[in-house]
């Protein structure tokens, strides 16, 4: 049986946690494998929305097994305020959800030292949300980290806390002037976080393994998107772990001819949240429309997304690097209104034509996109389920991304509900 990777082509928001959930019908096990709370998928179900952050999409189907993999790094306070707001809502949050014990923690130190170094980029921020997410992954890779397991253990943890706190209060103080941190005070409140989610972390590499080798249907599920890639992405404007399709193998521990395909999610034009080149970004009225038709304000700050055309250098790119198998398209109804649409094929820079991504970020921040003008339908694309039912014009935007990538399109989304989607060829 399939074990799918679904990953964002673009900077995030690309619409996967809605392609997630749908997929989760048909899968025994999902699994997330990189970033931290600085994600936010959302699903609506019967026009009431859910926002999620660490736990998978999959949550909200009854009984469905969810993991936390390794690759994440996790708040506990904010994870548990998580499960506690599902289940007030009556959503099953017991056995199903099983964390990592390798997963990093991030402590509270690490959102003060996320803060302070923006602060001190002063106007070449990078444009983070300060949940600590950087700090905590330059801990795992400096070998200085805390895991979940460790938590879990009051003497490990106590050991490793005071160890590492005496050079973080050291950068807090003589660096940044902030307010050090009580070792004592981290150690109570994280062992209360500790008791509350032991019953949860467990050994998740053998059990998704174990999954795949009983033939389940097993779906891994990525945060932020490829050009936020810490490798591939738009350096230094990116995260701080692996987004890209090979990140889950790294991130649940699972060896890579155990991937059957890769789901690459892409919207229907292109946003951005934060700092960083955008070459097709629209910053007129018509950018404002699509940030307002489309609701592009972000699920974890609320901070309003940069809106732009569709870029087909950065998703040629995207594809490459995932090796994706299909392309799952959200937000088709969002372009509902427009008499015309473009779709970036190239860039122009000092009278040179890039077709694909430059890697020197200063080259990339001065191109100018090459446009291939496109009609628009200027009908409502919102609740259609079957392919051949929406106009022609849809229909041709949808044959040029195929064209232009050279993959097929298997899930069309128009509308923020999980049954506004078209099928065009089965994931299970």
């Amino acid at each position: 049986m399939p074990t799918i990777v679904v990953v964002g082509l673009q900077w995030g928001d690309e619409g996967k946690g809605k392609i997630v959930d749908y997929l989760s019908e048909k899968a025994d096990l999902v699994a997330r494998y990189q970033g931290g709370p600085n994600a936010g998928h959302t699903v609506v179900i019967h026009n009431e929305k859910f926002v999620l952050h660490l736990i998978p999409s999959g949550i909200l189907y009854k009984g469905k097994t969810c993991l936390i993999g390794n690759g994440v790094v996790i708040d506990p306070a904010a994870l548990i305020k998580e499960i506690d707001e599902l289940r007030a809502r009556g959503i099953e949050v017991g056995e199903n959800l099983v964390i990592s014990k390798n997963a990093h923690v991030i402590m509270p130190y690490h959102m003060a030292l996320d803060r302070e170094s923006e602060r001190r980029r002063g106007n070449k921020s990078i444009g983070t949300t300060g949940r600590g997410i950087g700090p905590a992954y330059c801990d795992k890779v400096g070998r200085a980290g805390i895991r979940m397991a460790d938590l879990l253990h009051p003497s490990v943890f106590r050991e490793k806390l005071e160890s590492h706190l005496s050079h973080v209060n050291f950068l807090l103080e003589h660096l940044y002037r902030a307010e050090r941190f009580d070792a004592e005070a981290i150690f109570e409140e994280y062992t209360g976080y500790a008791k509350r989610l032991a019953p949860h972390v467990s050994d998740t590499d053998i059990i998704v393994n174990r999954t795949i080798a009983a033939k389940g249907n097993v779906l891994f599920e990525g945060a932020q998107g490829t050009l936020l890639d810490i490798d591939h992405g738009t350096y230094p404007f990116v995260t701080s772990s692996n987004a890209i399709a090979g990140g889950a193998c790294t991130g649940l521990g699972v060896g890579p001819t155990k991937i059957t395909r890769v789901l690459g999610v892409v919207k229907a034009y292109t946003t951005r949240v934060g700092g960083g080149p955008f070459p097709t970004e629209i910053r007129d009225a018509l950018g404002e429309h699509l940030r307002e038709r489309g609701g592009e304000y972000g699920a974890t700050t609320g901070r309003p997304r940069r809106c732009g055309w569709l870029d087909a250098v950065i998703l040629r790119h995207a594809a490459r690097i995932n090796g994706i198998s299909g392309i799952a398209l959200t937000k088709l109804d969002i372009l509902d209104e427009l008499d015309s649409l473009r779709v970036c094929v190239a860039y122009r820079h000092e009278g040179k034509t890039y077709e694909e991504f430059p890697k020197q970020m200063n080259i990339f921040a001065e191109c100018e996109p090459v446009y291939e003008e496109l009609e628009g339908w200027k009908t409502t694309t919102v609740g259609v389920t079957h392919y051949g039912e929406l106009p022609k014009a849809a229909r041709r935007y949808v044959r040029a991304l195929e064209r232009i990538l050279g993959v097929k399109v298997h899930l069309i989304s128009t509308g923020q509900r999980r049954d506004e989607i078209i099928v065009l060829k089965e994931q299970f």
